[in-house]
C-alpha cells in the first residue's frame, strides 16, 4: 500500500534511529526522570532504537516522551537524508545527524499544517498558494544533510505561516458573529467551563490547566497553544485548526470530549 502524506508526517518509531531519545536534552522535572544532555542516548534506548519503557512511560516518569510527535522527521532523517545508516554505524555523521533532524523536524510541523490547510474547503481562495508551498517544503525535506543544515527554517516559516494565517480567518470566518482573538493570551488555570469560543483565534494562547470543561472549542485555531494539563473533559473540539496530536495528549479530557476526525482518545484520560 502506497504511504499517504498524513501517514507519513507521523512518528513511525521503526524506521527511525531512536533520534528524539537522543539528539534532543531534557531536564529532570515533572516531565522526566532524569538529565539528559543533548546528544547523550536516553538510558532507556535499546540497541534496536526501540523505547525499553515505552508501555509504561507515564508511571516511569517520562510523561514527556508521551507528548512528543516528530511528525515524521525521524524516518525521513534515517531512511532518506543519512539513507538507512544509524549514527551507530556510522558514528561521525550523529552530529550532523542530530542538527538535520531538529530541521526536518520544523520542516515536518509545516508539512502537517500545510496538508490541513488544503483539506480545508472555506481556504479555497489560497489552495493555490498553499500548493505551490507545500511542494517548495516537501522538496527542501529531499535536501542533503549539508543543504538541511545551513537551511534558514525561519524564513519559510514565515512565508508558510503567512498562508496559514489566512486559512485561519477564512476557515474561522465560517463559525458565524464577529471573529474574536485570544491569541497568546495567558489563560493559566483559568476557569473556562463551558466557555463559548467557537471560532477563536488562540494562537499561542497559554493555557496550561485551565478548566475548559464542557467549553465550544470549535472552529478555534489552536495552533501552538499550550495545553499541557488543561481539563477538556466534555469539550467541543470539533473543526479544531492546527491541532495535534502531542497537545491532546498533554491534556486531561474524558469520553464526553469532542475530537475533531483523526485523532486518537488519549489512552490517560477519564473513561
Amino acid at each position: 500500500m502506497a504511504e499517504t502524506r498524513e501517514s507519513a508526517l507521523r512518528g513511525d518509531c521503526a524506521n527511525c534511529f531512536g533520534l528524539c531519545c537522543v539528539a534532543l536534552p531534557f531536564a529532570k522535572s515533572a516531565d522526566f526522570a532524569v538529565n539528559k544532555a543533548p546528544g547523550e542516548p536516553c538510558r532507556n534506548l535499546q540497541e534496536d532504537f526501540r523505547c525499553g519503557i515505552h508501555t509504561r512511560l507515564r508511571p516511569s516518569g517520562f510523561q514527556g516522551c508521551t507528548v512528543y510527535d516528530c511528525f515524521g522527521a525521524g524516518q525521513q532523517v534515517s531512511q532518506v537524508t543519512f539513507g538507512g545508516v544509524s549514527w551507530r554505524e556510522a558514528p561521525e555523521t550523529a552530529s550532523q545527524m542530530y542538527d538535520v533532524f531538529y530541521v526536518m523536524r520544523q520542516l515536518h510541523e509545516l508539512l502537517r499544517y500545510l496538508t490541513e490547510a488544503l483539506g480545508r474547503p472555506a481556504a479555497r481562495p489560497v489552495h493555490a498558494e498553499l500548493r505551490t508551498a507545500l511542494a517548495r517544503v516537501e522538496k527542501l525535506t529531499g535536501g542533503s544533510a549539508d543543504d538541511l543544515e545551513k537551511l534558514r527554517v525561519p524564513d519559510v516559516r514565515a512565508e508558510v505561516n503567512q498562508l496559514l494565517l489566512r486559512t485561519s480567518e477564512l476557515v474561522r470566518a465560517t463559525a458565524g458573529g464577529k471573529p474574536k482573538s485570544r491569541r497568546g493570551a495567558d489563560l493559566l488555570g483559568k476557569r473556562l467551563r463551558g466557555a463559548k469560543l467557537r471560532g477563536t483565534d488562540l494562537r499561542g494562547a497559554l493555557l496550561i490547566a485551565a478548566d475548559l470543561t464542557g467549553a465550544d472549542l470549535s472552529l478555534t485555531d489552536l495552533i501552538g497553544a499550550d495545553l499541557r494539563d488543561a481539563d477538556l473533559s466534555g469539550a467541543d473540539l470539533t473543526g479544531a485548526l492546527f491541532l495535534t496530536q502531542p497537545q491532546l495528549n498533554a491534556a486531561r479530557g474524558n469520553a464526553e470530549t469532542r475530537l475533531p476526525e483523526g485523532f486518537e482518545r488519549p489512552a490517560h484520560w477519564a473513561s
